[in-house]
């Protein structure tokens, strides 16, 4: 038996369905709405059969339009390529140290860079270019290679202990672990924390500058303030690469890490790691 009823007050018949009282007039829809409604079916069919819609085993249905957004993209990138290509030729013709001159040059430089940066770099030296222990800050102005706009593009282009790169950046800190004794080591270590802070036993920095004197100056200096011809860092500017406690110290003394970065040449086309070179020398800490 059928619960539908007719309303008393409109004289329509009810759907059946009743929530608190209240009762759902079987009304018809409203004309515009179904026509709408159809007008949408109607639509989408023929956007199947205009467009790409149906997929296929490799492929889809390319519809009688023969639109493809990948296309409609490689145009458009096309066209980017086309309206900077006067830019990325003055770039690969200008020497580095000219760029700077170029006001309307650099700018298109450091964006482009910035956007190299961004795909290329930031997995390692962070968004922000801010770095993290073993991967360089590259905004404050400590450079282990040299922070000019040249040694920079050198290091970008060749990398760092970089195998397949005969022009890579390369130095070795020996693992004094084989070759001090372990009281040694702590001794040296106090002596380098003291360079940039106070270490636990004062006792020890006297006979750690001695240490050091006679296995680390001839890299890191005897100011110990580091040379970009070895890649020996700056040990007296309390900015530290592995860690800034007298026991991360030791551990790099003892066991040293090396770090490896890759060489962009070959990967990324000169005008464009000439744009990382500006783009980073233009954080801040390039000198």
């Amino acid at each position: 038996m059928s619960d539908k009823q007719i309303d008393d007050v409109s004289g329509v018949e009810t759907t059946g369905h009743e929530w608190d009282g209240i009762r759902e007039l079987n009304n018809p829809m409203p004309r515009w709405w179904v026509i709408t409604f159809y007008a949408t079916i109607l639509w989408a069919v023929g956007y199947m059969i205009a467009y790409p819609a149906w997929p296929l085993i490799n492929s889809a249905t390319t519809g009688v339009l023969g639109y493809s957004s990948r296309a409609e993209v490689a145009n458009e990138m096309a066209a980017a390529e086309a309206a900077q290509a006067q830019y990325v030729d003055r770039i690969a013709q200008t020497p580095l140290a000219e760029i700077a001159a170029d006001q309307e040059l650099l700018q298109f430089a450091i964006a482009g860079g910035s956007a190299a940066f961004k795909v290329n770099c930031v997995q390692c030296h962070g968004s922000g270019a801010q770095g993290s222990p073993g991967y360089p800050n590259l905004n404050d102005d400590d450079w282990i290679w040299g922070g000019d706009i040249e040694a920079i593009h050198q290091t970008i282009a060749h990398g760092v202990r970089f195998d397949a790169d005969d022009d890579t950046r390369f130095s070795d800190m020996p693992a004094f672990g084989d070759l001090l004794e372990p009281s040694e080591i702590r001794e040296v270590s106090a002596y380098v924390y003291s360079l940039t802070g106070t270490p636990a036993d004062a006792a020890m920095v006297e006979p750690g500058a001695e240490i050091y004197a006679d296995n680390c100056a001839v890299c890191h200096g005897d100011d110990a303030r580091g040379d970009v011809e070895f890649g020996a860092p700056n040990l007296a500017d309390a900015i530290w690469f592995y860690g800034d406690t007298e026991e991360a110290i030791a551990r790099q003394v003892a066991n040293p890490k090396h770090g490896v970065m890759p060489g962009w040449v070959g990967r990324l086309s000169d005008p464009v790691i000439k744009q990382l070179a500006v783009f980073v020398h233009s954080l801040g800490g390039g000198q």
